[in-house]
């Protein structure tokens, strides 16, 4: 019998893709055990739980200064808050992207890729190798969509029950980006349109998210500890939760959600171009059971057009000689470079920190 040395991780990995079914068709299967290449170190999976994590709630319909305020709090301690009164209707779009991953395995699987073919990807998280070496695959499944594809991502490539759904909640949701914006910028006090005119804040990436139930949950990750290469990202998502904040004291919180609230946190570019005013937390998400499946939207913002030809960094009205730019600038193609050399953490956006004087 072979042993756990013998074990071929990648091309396991590889014959699991090729199925094409995600991690939904292991639960089709009425599989009872968790292949090796889902399990997380042992080390992960008992790390101590410490609380529950009061996140800011923040309603937009309330008087300006107290909602700039809240805001700011938020974003400069937790780096999450969650936003109500925010005008976007996204049950029916975490309803269409359920729908979506549960449809029959042959209707699913024919969108099935590793990489993006018109600006739109179905798969399990990748594998991602590298520095990641030591990590197994996600428990999880996605449907993305890169909003900023040239030419135009192929949206007709969704079935169109879905696609109508995501078509209008993107809609809305690029209206509250800008909203947010504004309230972030003003919160930095450089007034409510600096932040747009330096960075043109437009949605980057949304990405509907699949955890399925698992026959043993705590064996298991969603999602690893990551931050978000974005300015900001906000969160439509079920009732079934499994986001955790990573905490000072190197513990762990649950984030619940709240009903009829989306989440925002805070990403790593606008760490960056805030001059560490704004704080980007690690998170993750856990599997919380072998019942329910967990779904949720991202869609990550970021500047519009940034490649090569445009510098980003700390705003200038941010610098001072009290507290100087503690980064240098910097262009999106180098971010995203140093997110995939350095890692998904602080370790990434150390790579444009600036040496003390």
């Amino acid at each position: 019998m072979a042993g756990a040395d013998d074990y071929d991780t990648p091309a396991s990995v590889a014959e699991f893709h090729e199925t094409r079914a995600g991690v939904r068709g292991l639960v089709e299967s009425g599989a009872t055990s968790v292949p090796p290449f889902f399990q997380a170190p042992c080390s992960y999976t008992t790390q101590a739980l410490t609380t529950t994590l009061s996140v800011p709630t923040v309603d937009l319909s309330g008087p300006r200064l107290a909602t700039v305020a809240a805001v700011g709090a938020a974003a400069r301690t937790c780096g999450f808050f969650h936003v109500t009164n925010h005008g976007v209707e996204d049950s029916a779009a975490v309803s269409a992207v359920r729908a979506f991953h549960e449809l029959p395995r042959a209707a699913r699987s024919a969108l099935y890729t590793l990489t993006p073919v018109g600006g739109v990807c179905y798969s399990t998280v990748p594998y991602t190798g590298g520095q990641y070496a030591d990590r197994q695959l996600s428990w999880r499944d996605y449907l993305r969509v890169l909003l900023q594809n040239q030419p135009a991502p192929d949206l007709g490539r969704i079935p169109a029950f879905c696609r109508n759904a995501l078509m209008e909640y993107q809609r809305r949701m690029e209206e509250l980006g800008k909203e947010i914006t504004g309230l972030l910028s003003e919160t930095l006090g450089v007034g409510a349109e600096r932040l747009d005119m330096a960075t043109q804040v437009e949605g980057w990436v949304m990405t509907g998210h699949y955890y399925p139930p698992c026959p043993k949950p705590e064996r298991v990750v969603g999602a690893v500890e990551h931050t978000d290469p974005s300015m900001f990202t906000v969160l439509a998502q079920d009732h079934v939760g499994g986001l955790q904040v990573h905490l000072n004291d190197g513990g762990w919180a649950d984030v619940p959600p709240v009903s009829s609230a989306l989440l925002v946190n805070i990403g790593d570019v606008l760490k960056l171009v805030s001059n560490d005013e704004f704080k980007s937390a690690e998170h993750r998400v856990r599997i919380k059971s072998s019942l329910d499946a967990r779904v949720s939207i991202a869609t990550f913002f970021n500047p519009a057009k940034c490649g090569d030809s445009r510098l980003l960094g700390p705003l200038p009205e941010l610098v001072t000689p009290e507290k100087p730019a503690r980064y240098r600038n910097f262009t999106m193609t180098e971010f995203l470079n140093a997110r995939a050399e350095f890692g998904h953490s602080s370790s990434s956006t150390d790579h444009f920190r600036v040496a003390p004087e």
